[in-house]
C-alpha cells in the first residue's frame, strides 16, 4: 500500500471535512466528510469551482484569492454556508495556504458545529416519540376491545327493532364503531412481519413517482436526482413504497394549500458514510431526500412532527409520517427533516448491510 493511500485513509476516516482548492478556487480532493458536507461524490467534486457548490456564505471568497499571493492563515467559526441546491448548515472553517511544486493551494478544514448537538437532540426526540407510540398504541387497544362489543351489540339489538327509525340509529352505532376501529388500526400501524429482500431502491421511488402521476388532482412538477452507484438495499419494497408515499403526500398537501407557489417536489438520492442513526454508527447508508419548496413547517410543530395526530394540515389525519417513521425503524434507518420558507427536505437513511439477515 503507498504511502498516499495510507494517509487518504487516514483522512476518509476523519470526522473533520477536508477539501483541498488549487489557485482557482477549483476543488481538487474532498475527504468523505466533505463530500458528505456537500452531498456531492468525489468524481462530482473534482475540478469544480466552489462557487458552484457553495452559493453563499458568510467567508469572502475574494479574500481566497489574495491568499494564495499573500500567504495568509484564516480561521472563523459558525460560518454560514448556502448551498447551490437550496440547503443551510453551520461549521467552522480554517484556511491554510499550503504550496507544493511551486504552486498555492489551500486546504480547507470543515466542523460541523452542530453534529453532536443534533445527535444528542436525535436522540430525545427518538425516546420522546418512542414513549409517545407507545402510549397511544397502549390507548389504541383500550379503545379497541370495547368497540366490537358496542359493535356486536348494536348488530343484535337491530334485529330485535321493527321501527326503522330505531334500526337507523343502530346503523350509525355500527358504522361510527367501524370508523373508530378504522381509526383505531391506522394508529397502531401495521402488524405485518416485514419481507426484506435485497431491492433496487430507485424501482422502489419510480412506483411512488408512477401513484403520485396517477393522482390528477395537482400540478406539482416532481423530478429526480438519482445516484446510480447506491447498490441494492436490504428492505420490505412494500414497506418501503408506503413510507416513502407518504412522506410525498405530505408535500403535495402542503403545497396544494399555497396555489400561489408554482409547486415543485425534488426526490434525490445519494450515499452516505459513517451514520449515526440512534447512538449506531453504520460505515454506508442510502440517503432518499423528498424535497418541496412549499411555505415550510410551523416552528411549534417541528419538534412533534412525527407524533400520531400532529398536522397542520387542514384535513390531514397526523398519521401518515407517524406511519413512515415506524416502517423506516423496521430497516433500522432514521427520518430527518429540515424546514424554512421555501424549503423542507425529509431525509430517509437506510444502512446498507447486505450480509445481516432481518428479522
Amino acid at each position: 500500500m503507498s504511502e498516499f493511500t495510507i494517509s487518504e485513509n487516514l483522512l476518509d476516516n476523519l470526522s473533520t471535512g477536508i477539501i483541498l482548492l488549487d489557485y482557482k478556487l477549483r476543488i481538487q480532493y474532498a475527504n468523505h466528510t466533505a463530500q458528505a458536507f456537500f452531498e456531492r461524490s468525489l468524481n462530482l467534486l473534482i475540478n469544480s469551482p466552489i462557487h458552484q457548490i457553495v452559493a453563499t456564505s458568510s467567508l469572502d471568497f475574494a479574500r481566497f484569492k489574495n491568499f494564495t499571493q499573500y500567504g495568509e492563515v484564516f480561521s472563523d467559526s459558525e460560518v454560514q454556508f448556502k448551498f447551490t441546491d437550496g440547503r443551510y448548515s453551520q461549521a467552522d472553517v480554517s484556511i491554510t495556504n499550503i504550496a507544493e511544486n511551486g504552486k498555492y493551494q489551500l486546504l480547507i478544514e470543515i466542523r460541523l458545529v452542530e453534529q453532536q448537538k443534533k445527535i444528542s437532540q436525535e436522540n430525545h426526540q427518538w425516546a420522546q416519540q418512542r414513549a409517545a407510540r407507545e402510549l397511544v398504541r397502549g390507548l389504541a387497544h383500550e379503545i379497541k376491545n370495547p368497540l366490537g362489543g358496542i359493535r356486536g351489540a348494536a348488530q343484535l339489538l337491530s334485529k330485535q327493532l321493527v321501527s326503522a327509525d330505531l334500526i337507523e340509529f343502530t346503523s350509525i352505532i355500527i358504522d361510527q364503531s367501524d370508523r373508530l376501529t378504522n381509526l383505531v388500526d391506522r394508529l397502531l400501524g401495521p402488524n405485518l412481519r416485514p419481507n426484506f429482500e435485497s431491492h433496487n431502491i430507485h424501482k422502489v421511488l419510480e412506483k411512488v413517482c408512477a401513484l403520485v402521476d396517477l393522482d390528477l388532482s395537482h400540478n406539482v412538477a416532481i423530478t429526480r436526482d438519482y445516484d446510480p452507484s447506491i447498490p441494492d438495499v436490504y428492505i420490505d419494497q412494500d414497506m418501503m413504497q408506503q413510507a416513502t408515499l407518504n412522506i410525498v403526500r405530505n408535500s403535495l398537501q402542503a403545497l396544494s394549500e399555497h396555489p400561489e407557489i408554482p409547486g415543485k417536489i425534488r426526490i434525490v438520492t445519494r450515499i452516505e458514510r459513517q451514520v449515526i442513526v440512534h447512538g449506531a454508527c453504520f460505515p454506508l447508508c442510502a440517503k432518499i431526500q423528498v424535497i418541496d419548496n412549499g411555505p415550510g413547517i410551523p416552528t411549534e410543530l417541528q419538534n412533534t412532527l412525527f407524533y400520531p395526530m400532529v398536522t397542520s394540515k387542514k384535513d390531514g389525519s397526523g398519521l401518515g409520517l407517524s406511519i413512515s417513521q415506524t416502517l423506516i425503524g423496521h430497516h433500522r434507518g432514521k427520518i430527518e427533516v429540515e424546514s424554512w420558507q421555501g424549503r423542507t427536505a425529509f431525509t430517509i437513511y437506510l444502512p446498507i448491510d447486505k450480509k445481516e439477515v432481518q428479522k
